[in-house]
């Protein structure tokens, strides 16, 4: 006869994995936060370029009104695209972390310990939710300095907090898969550098997808970009209303993050 504790493991056969599958992500993720802490400066410097596109490009366009953009200012327009910008120039280089780790040794640590690669993955993409957070904290204290017409809601700050977190860590994961088959600093900074621009302007971050031509809004539709952003602009502006569904855009960047995350675990060997 089974004894109650043996019944009571198999009533429960995953817990204490998902447990440690939880913990090891954690661990990971906590290593790669704490360089954060030591170094802040780094998110300061990263500010003057949203600042920049928020003072100089959106208050002059502000003035031209030349792009249509309904009853919201282009300001307000504006000012999610540009929290998504941000956050992707952060996601889109993250992978050189993995080079870095790779060469002082760190990374064949994380490889030979028994923490699956999918948390490996896992860690890091969280790392990267972590400082597109911060980002994102930046960018509201600039917009609310401009007067963008943010919505007076704490539930709605968290999910534009939440957005830009799973935002970032898709990204993250991609530059995490260039990573794995460039294993190279130079060569990915440069499809880093190649990719950030095409990705953002084929977005709806600073104009309208029925501005662009045919061919543009099919590359805008497959852009996981273009859903972050409708679903930021949606959570983040009174007055705003999506252009998809904020559940639909929560659910294409899913799908994208767990394709890239398998992908990723496949091939994070490749780095070493």
């Amino acid at each position: 006869m089974r004894s109650a504790h043996a019944v009571q493991r198999a009533a429960w056969p995953d817990v204490g994995g998902a447990v440690a599958f939880l913990e090891q992500v954690y661990a990971v993720a906590e290593a790669d936060a704490r360089k954060l802490r030591h170094d802040p400066v780094i998110l300061l410097t990263r500010a003057v370029q949203p600042a920049l596109w928020l003072l100089v490009f959106g208050q002059v366009f502000a003035r031209i009104r030349g792009v249509p953009t309904g009853s919201l200012s282009y300001l307000d327009f504006m000012a999610p695209g540009i929290l998504a910008q941000s956050s992707l120039f952060i996601a889109i280089f993250f992978g050189i972390s993995v080079i870095w780790e790779r060469d002082l040794g760190i990374l064949h640590k994380f490889l030979a310990s028994p923490a699956p690669r999918v948390a490996l993955v896992l860690g890091k993409a969280a790392a990267a939710g972590i400082r597109g957070i911060a980002q994102a904290f930046i960018v509201y204290v600039l917009a609310l300095f401009l007067h963008v017409d943010v919505r007076p809601s704490i539930l709605a700050v968290i999910g534009v907090f939440l957005m830009v977190a799973l935002g970032s860590a898709v990204f993250a994961t991609f530059s995490l898969v260039m990573a794995c088959l460039v294993r190279d600093r130079e060569r990915l900074m440069g499809f880093g550098q190649v990719l950030t621009m095409p990705l953002f302007f084929a977005s709806n971050a600073i104009y309208p997808i029925s501005l662009m031509p045919a061919w543009l809004q099919v590359i805008s539709g497959i852009n996981p970009l273009t859903y972050q952003i409708d679903a930021l602009r949606t959570l983040m502006i009174d007055g705003a209303t999506s252009v998809f569904s904020v559940p639909l855009d929560i659910g294409v960047q899913l799908v994208f993050l767990g394709l890239l995350v398998w992908l990723a675990a496949r091939l994070y060997p490749r780095v070493v």
